[in-house]
């Protein structure tokens, strides 16, 4: 009876939104690959669908027990990337290729381990009313600031600015006080300003942002896309040209259409409609989060929930936003949309994670507790017991 129970409409969501990402991306590649990279999307969403309904079964107390173990294991990864394992793909060094063909991009799964890190350090020894001290609100942004200043190292700008978001999301949620949340926004500007100046981000990287204000700064180049891009969103009208059906999609006048843009093929060939369709369905998984996030009485579980959403939230905010030229160009995927195993992988993650919170307060998770813990404070007083899960 727990399966009757369980949010499927926020596993249906994710699903169409993978199913329709497997449209526009044979929609986009096919005239180049045939259906080859369209069925490596539906063989990444099967993946990933599995990982997500795997997670429905665990326990978030086992979660949070582990979530040292994730954080670091998600350090691991984003090392490994910078030693001679790892592989520079468009001038950012982001990617380890394994064997077999596959490749892994050890920044999209550090998502999840910050996710889960940071909730673990400031959910811990409190209840649902007491705000964090400020030795753990400084210590949950030196445990940010790590992977993202590895990220930057590859660098990787737009990921970087994703973990920002949600560590900003997550420690406004815990009741930190505000001037925590104003100090960690004007350092992520900072930070970005010296990622800019050193400069960490490369040439063709600085054209990105510089070419948002300016686009005919590099016109052969990111200036291009983001002006075919537009075109190709306008011409769509309410109803759009039809799959496989718009002049710019398949005319190839858009690089890299299948991963960061492809926004731009459901603009053309979906239309207004279908766009507004697909921004639906990505506004509700996040409004599910956050859903999950006021109905939880475990702060755990509420602060991960946050945490998924303002990810996904930004993520998709900036992708849309560069496809349409209000963004700068960062190359962040559009999430379940956009080719790439590693982003699918992530986003499945963060739906299973989700899904999981939500068992904290729907009764549907009624394992016994584990062993005991006890705890003598120094004023000789009675062992205190306690254990990793929410009192119920």
């Amino acid at each position: 009876m727990a399966w009757l129970r369980i949010d499927w409409g926020l596993y249906i969501a994710a699903l169409g939104l993978s199913l329709i990402g497997a449209v526009l991306v044979w929609s986009g590649t096919h005239v180049d690959v045939g259906p080859a990279l369209a069925v490596r999307h539906l063989i990444n969403t099967g993946i990933g669908v599995t990982m997500a309904v795997l997670l429905l079964r665990v326990d978030v107390r086992w979660i949070r027990a582990t979530a040292p173990w994730l954080y670091l294991a998600g350090l691991m990864g984003l090392l490994l990337v910078l030693s001679p394992l790892g592989v520079t793909v468009n001038g950012s060094r982001s990617w380890i290729h394994l064997p077999g063909g596959f490749s892994l991009q050890p920044a999209e799964l550090s998502k999840i381990a910050l996710c889960v890190g940071l909730a673990m350090i400031l959910a811990e020894g409190r209840d649902t009313t007491r705000p964090p001290a400020w030795r753990e609100v400084l210590t949950a942004w030196v445990l940010a600031g790590i992977p993202i200043l590895l990220i930057l190292l590859q660098p990787d700008l737009g990921t970087a600015l994703v973990l920002g978001a949600l560590t900003v999301g997550v420690v406004a949620a815990s009741g930190a006080a505000r001037r925590w949340t104003l100090a960690a926004i004007g350092g992520a500007g900072l930070a970005v300003l010296a990622a800019i100046r050193i400069p960490l981000l490369d040439s063709y990287q600085l054209d990105r942002l510089l070419a948002f204000a300016d686009p005919a700064r590099d016109p052969q180049g990111i200036g291009y896309q983001t002006q075919q891009a537009r075109l190709a969103i306008g011409s769509g009208g309410w109803n759009g040209a039809g799959i496989g059906q718009g002049p710019q999609t398949q005319g190839g006048f858009i690089p890299f259409q299948h991963t960061d843009f492809v926004f731009s093929i459901a603009g053309e060939e979906l239309g207004l409609l279908g766009s507004l369709g697909i921004m639906g369905l990505l506004l509700f998984v996040v409004l599910r989060a956050l859903w999950v996030a006021l109905r939880t009485t475990d702060p755990f579980a509420r602060l991960v929930a946050v945490g998924v959403a303002g990810w996904l939230l930004f993520q998709t905010a900036e992708n849309i936003g560069m496809n349409l030229g209000l963004m700068p160009v960062t190359g962040l995927p559009l999430p379940f949309l956009s080719y790439g195993g590693s982003s699918m992988f992530a986003c499945w993650l963060a739906i299973g994670l989700v899904a999981a919170c939500q068992r904290t307060h729907d009764g549907t998770d009624r394992r016994p507790a584990g062993r005991q813990l006890t705890f003598q404070d120094r004023g000789g007083r009675a062992p205190v017991s306690s254990t990793r899960g929410t009192p119920r």
